[in-house]
């Protein structure tokens, strides 16, 4: 049932009038012979509304009216409050002194297990607390549905001079029934001049609640940067575990929740353990993981690993892998806090596992891969095989992985396989072999392309039919030379010395995207390479016949492309330090 309402046809004539604080009335109506002890809808007599009026007068004509007086002054709401808790709760000084000269009990708790003393702590009113703490009131008793003591109610409310009376008769280390003493309050809370009142008491600044959180961690958490700042001048542990697995501290919780002048002043005190030892959870993870980029650009400024260490409590290798995981399933949220987590990693030298790879070449995330290429290219060596042997696993996304690949430079030799012309689509397939010299494959490649041509799941383009271009090959071998890691770069292309459009035809954009409709491609007719416009922007670059020699030392190490511009067309050649070779 709701007692908090006063339905006003239950209520007596005393009542109301002690409800009104006048004395006068009451007195009269007492002379009269009107019952004080008529209770309401609530369980509320005359001396409770006088109580809670603040009606001291009221107060002192009510209590030798009653029958018993004892009885009286300590008769129970519906909710087993009394007139003194009432008072108490309200300040009224006056009205507690003579309740308390009544014989009022002191410490008679409520259904929502308070009583006047911690009403009174709550409310505020250091006069009545002291009062009733003179009178007996329990100071450590554990009130409200927690277990909190009038102490931890009083650093709650951030009641600084009440704190400061009771630090010298509390128990300092009460604690509710989470193991949370008052300075942890003060810390959660952040009432900082109540949290140095209770260390300079004497509180340990290192206790730990039932879960083994610290005040350190929470004020971290919560973002209290001064109380931070007075825990550390106390003697506070940054590296005492909060988790019984052994690896969360207060730098967790500020990397977390992107306090970043806290994170500022834990950094320089938290053991670097955390940052790469085994078992351990570097707090980049929890950067990453809550979308944190704030944090973790603090974090790796500071010297952390952008590769952390294998984390097996959230079940990822690295941090990551976390970011491309959290951005798969994250898409429409905070997606370019993660769009940009992944780059600052990225481009803090994180290490790209072939794990990573194959999850990028899934296209999830689209732009996943690119990112990876562009910052970390491709993997080399033996590394590289294992790329492309994933990518053939993945052929119902080829559409998506085989040019961001074949343009970032990987060999499309590694992809030369039968896999790749006998499950390639039509589109992907006619991709792929703009990259290779088309009629130098071995016999039984081209007769898979002969059996998917008949059976119709393979329409080759026209100029497949005629021998690739000599601007084409020497495309081909130019790239070769250069390599895969420079070419995942698009900046080393856009660098070289040549005009734009020969550094768009290095990089194969005058070849249709997968599926996409665009110019002819290379390897038909010249028209790519030396149709009017190229020779046009040709002769605006120099009037000279030799057009470009890239730097045999400087660009291509021991190969140097040579362009060579005439009325009949346009040819390469490679000059290496052995002689000159036509291609």
């Amino acid at each position: 049932m709701d007692f908090t309402e006063c339905y006003g046809d239950t209520c007596s004539a005393v009542a109301l009038a002690a409800r009104e604080g006048k004395g006068r009335r009451v007195q009269k109506l007492i002379q009269r012979g009107f019952a004080v002890d008529v209770k309401d809808n609530r369980g509320w007599n005359a001396l409770h509304e006088a109580a809670a009026a603040g009606s001291a007068e009221c107060v002192r004509l009510l209590l030798p009216a009653a029958v018993n007086c004892e009885d009286y002054v300590n008769t129970l709401t519906h909710n087993s409050e009394t007139p003194l808790y009432f008072a108490a709760r309200n300040g009224h000084l006056r009205a507690v002194k003579w309740l308390i000269k009544g014989g009022a009990d002191i410490n008679r708790t409520t259904n929502e297990l308070s009583c006047p003393l911690f009403a009174a702590v709550d409310g505020g009113h250091k006069d009545v607390v002291e009062l009733l703490v003179e009178n007996g009131a329990e100071v450590n008793g554990t009130y409200s549905v927690s277990g909190w003591s009038c102490l931890h109610q009083a650093v709650y409310k951030g009641h600084t001079e009440i704190v400061r009376y009771l630090v010298s008769i509390c128990t300092l280390e009460a604690v509710d029934d989470y193991g949370i003493t008052p300075l942890f309050v003060s810390a959660q809370y952040g009432h900082h001049q109540c949290l140095e009142i209770l260390a300079n008491a004497g509180a340990s600044v290192n206790c730990q609640a039932n879960d083994l959180a610290t005040p350190l961690l929470i004020a971290a958490q919560e973002g209290h940067v001064r109380c931070v700042e007075l825990l550390l001048a106390h003697g506070a542990d940054p590296n005492l575990y909060c988790n019984e697995d052994c690896w969360q501290l207060p730098i967790h919780a500020a990397a977390q929740f992107s306090r970043l002048s806290i994170l500022e002043k834990l950094i320089p005190v938290t053991n670097r353990e955390c940052d790469r030892g085994e078992g351990k959870v570097s707090p980049v993870y929890l950067a990453v993981l809550s979308g944190q980029a704030d944090s973790l650009r603090a974090l790796l400024k500071k010297g952390y690993s952008p590769d952390a260490q294998s984390c097996r409590q959230f079940g990822y290798s690295c941090p990551l892998d976390m970011a491309l995981w959290c951005n798969s399933w994250n898409l429409n949220s905070e997606c370019h806090q993660i769009r940009e987590i992944t780059l600052m990693l990225l481009a803090a030298g994180a290490h790209v596992s072939m794990g990573i790879y194959a999850f990028a070449l899934q296209g999830h995330v689209p732009e996943h891969l690119p990112l990876i290429l562009e910052h970390a290219g491709l993997p080399q060596g033996d590394r590289l095989e294992e790329l492309a042997r994933r990518a053939l696993g993945e052929m119902q996304s080829a559409s998506f992985w085989l040019p961001l690949l074949l343009k970032a430079g990987m060999d499309p030799k590694l992809l030369l396989q039968d896999k790749m012309l006998e499950e390639a689509e039509n589109r992907v397939l006619n991709f792929f072999l703009e990259f290779i010299n088309w009629k130098t494959l071995p016999s039984s490649m081209l007769q898979i392309l002969s059996h998917r041509r008949a059976d119709g799941t393979w329409t080759p383009r026209k100029h497949f039919e005629s021998v690739p271009a000599l601007t084409h090959l020497c495309r081909l071998a130019v790239r070769a030379s250069v390599g895969s890691d420079a070419l995942s770069k698009t900046s080393f292309i856009k660098q070289l010395p040549v005009p734009t459009l020969l550094q768009d035809y290095l990089q194969f954009n005058d070849v249709s995207g997968v599926g996409m409709k665009g110019r002819r491609p290379s390897g038909g007719p010249r028209i790519a390479l030396n149709g009017s416009h190229f020779r046009s922007a040709l002769e605006d670059f120099s009037s000279i016949t030799l057009v470009v020699v890239c730097s045999t030392l400087e660009v291509f190490g021991s190969v140097a492309l040579v362009v060579v511009c005439s009325s009949v067309g346009i040819y390469g050649s490679f000059y290496s330090p052995v002689g000159f070779v036509l291609v």
